[in-house]
């Protein structure tokens, strides 16, 4: 079955990737923070209390260390665990404002980056927690703190090398704060952004595919009641020819409509027996092993016996697959679905070829078909069997829809391209994991 859209875009929000960006995060942290230190002491000449600075940058940085090492561990990351991540941020940045200037620090605003990161990821009652962390913090600095330095006064006794007498450190911090603000909340909101409108498109091809087996079940359903009633009308045609026969031996002509109709007859009790099959072995899984070149093989000899006027030109790479692979009857009918599309799609162009082709590369069977039609609308090939949708005039689209659903069931994928020199390619990519684990 299909990764729910849930389960595929969990992983962008879990605490795990949350842990992670903190990671990446602290890194610019430690960087930004240690320019910033050397700057104002080394620079601006300002009496910062610069040693006990960079021992809280140390530590910050040994345990961003000690978190990448973590990540690497198979372990399971949780919400507290991501919340005591961000108790230690905080903390750390806490120490350092409590130095600088505590609440009058211009960058004590970066406390809403995290509490941003953690309401992505976090439950309310981890978040509550998280914003617990960054508001007793915020309260700690505003009431405990080791006054900043004015530049503008440490500049009149000569100590400042180029600053001018209007100067304030305060202003300037408020100019970096909001770079730094701008810049981390853009590119996450942008992501946000972005992951959202990811979320929607994947949500709208799961209700296309949702609608779209709707309408299979239904047909099927139809299919299974029509097979049913059929069979009793089939009977009676049998048995009325077969009187008529023995009513009318000497009329010749007569005979050989009532041969011709028995035959037609048989043919339909025939495919009524065969679809009853196909149906029986789809629910015991029933599925014949078979090799990649077999298999293609066996495909192009039933194509070939339902269009012998079309002319089949197969390619199989030197790099097929020579394991066994169980091939289940579905699968087998999805090719032929696309190899009668093309020939029909050929027929429109008063062109006879259909190109089969087929390679296997470490992790996928790759079959592509090609026709030598006027192509697809892009209407069309977009849908690639998503909808009932079809660019012949009697078409259904049921094919196509039934070949794709068909494919994702082992996990694969169908595109309808535009090919070179005119017509339509449409290619079909398996997983060799999903029919190795159907083999096994």
């Amino acid at each position: 079955m299909p990764v729910p859209v849930s389960s595929r875009l969990h992983a962008r929000y879990s605490p795990r990737a949350l842990a992670a960006t903190l990671a990446w995060l602290r890194v610019c942290a430690v960087v930004g923070q240690l320019a910033t230190v050397l700057g104002v002491a080394h620079l601006l000449e300002l009496p910062i209390a610069e040693g006990a600075l960079l021992a809280g940058i140390t530590a910050l940085a040994a345990f961003d260390a000690a978190v990448w090492w973590r990540l690497r561990q198979r372990w399971p990351v949780g919400e507290t665990e991501v919340v005591a991540h961000l108790a230690v941020d905080t903390g750390v940045l806490c120490y350092l404002l409590y130095l600088t200037g505590g609440a009058t620090n211009p960058f004590v605003s970066l406390y809403i980056v995290p509490i941003a990161l953690a309401a992505m990821a976090l439950s309310p009652r981890h978040l509550a927690a998280s914003v617990g962390i960054a508001c007793l913090a915020y309260f700690i600095v505003l009431i405990r703190h080791e006054p900043l330095p004015d530049i503008a006064s440490h500049a009149a006794h000569g100590g400042q090398v180029f600053a001018a007498r209007d100067f304030n450190l305060h202003v300037l911090g408020m100019a970096v704060n909001f770079a730094i603000s701008a810049v981390l909340l853009g590119f996450f909101i942008w992501r946000l952004a972005r992951d959202l409108r990811r979320r929607e498109t994947l949500a709208q091809r799961e209700r296309e595919r949702a609608l779209r087996d709707e309408g299979i079940l239904a047909i099927a359903t139809q299919a299974a009641g029509a097979a049913h009633e059929l069979n009793t009308p089939l009977s009676t045609i049998r048995t009325l020819v077969g009187e008529l026969r023995r009513e009318h031996p000497a009329d010749t002509p007569l005979g050989e409509d009532l041969a011709l109709l028995a035959g037609q007859a048989d043919r339909c009790r025939d495919i009524l027996r065969e679809l009853v099959q196909v149906g029986s072995a789809q629910l015991t899984e029933q599925a014949q092993v078979q090799t990649l070149p077999a298999f293609i093989a066996d495909c192009a000899e039933r194509f070939r016996l339902l269009r012998p006027a079309v002319n089949l030109d197969i390619t199989l790479a030197d790099e097929a697959h020579l394991a066994p692979l169980r091939i289940v009857s579905a699968l087998r009918h999805a090719i032929l679905n696309l190899l009668n599309n093309a020939a029909d799609a050929s027929e429109l162009s008063a062109s006879a070829k259909v190109e089969f082709a087929a390679n296997c590369t470490a992790t996928d069977v790759v079959i592509e078909v090609r026709d030598h039609g006027p192509g697809l609308p892009q209407a069309v090939r977009e849908a690639a069997g998503m909808r009932f949708v079809s660019a012949k005039r009697d078409g259904l689209g049921l094919g196509l829809a039934l070949t794709n659903a068909t494919i994702e069931r082992f996990h694969g994928s169908l595109r309808a391209d535009a090919a070179m020199g005119g017509g339509t390619l449409t290619r079909l990519t398996l997983p060799l994991s999903a029919l190795r684990a159907q083999a096994q």
